[in-house]
């Protein structure tokens, strides 16, 4: 791929962001929240007129993650909400301690885990509803996320907003859905005026087993991952993918067609952050030179 990033040296991190002393955790400042918006607005547009809109908190039901086999595929991704429990003189015997590693040693797990992916939440709830209609499902959702990744590169983020459009229902549906939001990713970027280019991926599965997983995924087809440059060409930024995660979470949660057939599913994530983030690296800090078009699209 041969990528031009115009003006590269105006894509200066502090005027988008402010540190908070961690790697990939950070403020984000007034100007890159109006690029945010403007593609929060863009995608609501772009969405299917039969979805369903749900929006989840950024922590979710550690059950519900352990069950969809995330914990196994990606635990040293995955992170826990840990709480101080006991009584007033206990949680006072921790907090009074000298240093920072006694009172977070004397945390607990709780129910709870933060936000991988703005979908996972989605599968246990749709379940409970029973059948997925004839015509299949289709919602969006969006989350903030978490993932430990801590990185200086500007954009790695461990705290992240994703949104998605997901389809369920039989596997003919499903990937056509698939297919048609990879045209569709396409021209999302054409319109913002974004370099871009689709190839296949892999998800950073956990471990020497997870690199026989990475690579059936790519066999298989599974994965792609619209590609911007935003550090490099030579190492471009993947800010939508295409996932056909084929019956996974349908066996893992019962979803199941009118007919009785194991539900197929597939998504299409935007990642917000990163989004954003291109479009200063391809346009500059200076909104009222961005393209025309650009600017029409996202309302600016």
């Amino acid at each position: 791929m041969n990528f031009v990033i115009r003006d590269p040296a105006e894509l200066t991190p502090r005027a988008l962001f402010q540190s908070s002393g961690v790697d990939g955790v950070c403020a984000r400042t007034q100007l890159f929240e109006r690029a945010v918006e403007g593609l929060t607005g863009l995608i609501s547009r772009l969405r299917p007129s039969e979805a369903e809109v749900l929006r989840f908190p950024p922590v979710t039901n550690r059950a519900h993650i352990e069950k969809s086999g995330y914990l196994h595929s990606f635990p040293h991704l995955l992170g826990a909400v840990c709480c101080l429990h006991g009584g007033e003189g206990e949680i006072r015997a921790a907090i009074s301690s000298a240093g920072a590693k006694e009172w977070v040693a004397a945390t607990k797990p709780t129910d709870l885990v933060l936000t991988p992916a703005a979908c996972y939440p989605l599968y246990p709830l749709v379940a409970a509803r029973g059948p997925i209609a004839a015509c299949g499902f289709v919602f969006d959702v969006a989350s903030d996320c978490f993932r430990h990744e801590p990185s200086q590169d500007i954009d790695r983020f461990q705290s992240f907003r994703m949104r998605e459009f997901v389809c369920m229902g039989a596997p003919g549906e499903v990937t056509k859905f698939r297919e048609e939001w990879m045209v569709r990713g396409r021209e999302f970027a054409e319109l913002l005026d974004l370099p871009h280019a689709i190839e296949s991926a892999s998800d950073p599965f956990f471990g020497r087993a997870g690199k026989l997983l990475a690579m059936s995924q790519i066999e298989q087809a599974a994965k792609f991952e619209l590609l911007i440059p935003v550090r490099s060409g030579e190492q471009p930024t993947a800010c939508m993918s295409f996932n056909y995660h084929r019956d996974h979470f349908g066996t893992k949660w019962g979803l199941r067609t009118e007919d009785g057939e194991v539900a197929h599913t597939a998504c299409t994530a935007f990642g917000i952050d990163r989004l954003a983030l291109a479009l200063f690296s391809a346009h500059g800090l200076d909104l009222a030179r961005w393209p025309a078009r650009t600017r029409e699209a996202l309302s600016l």
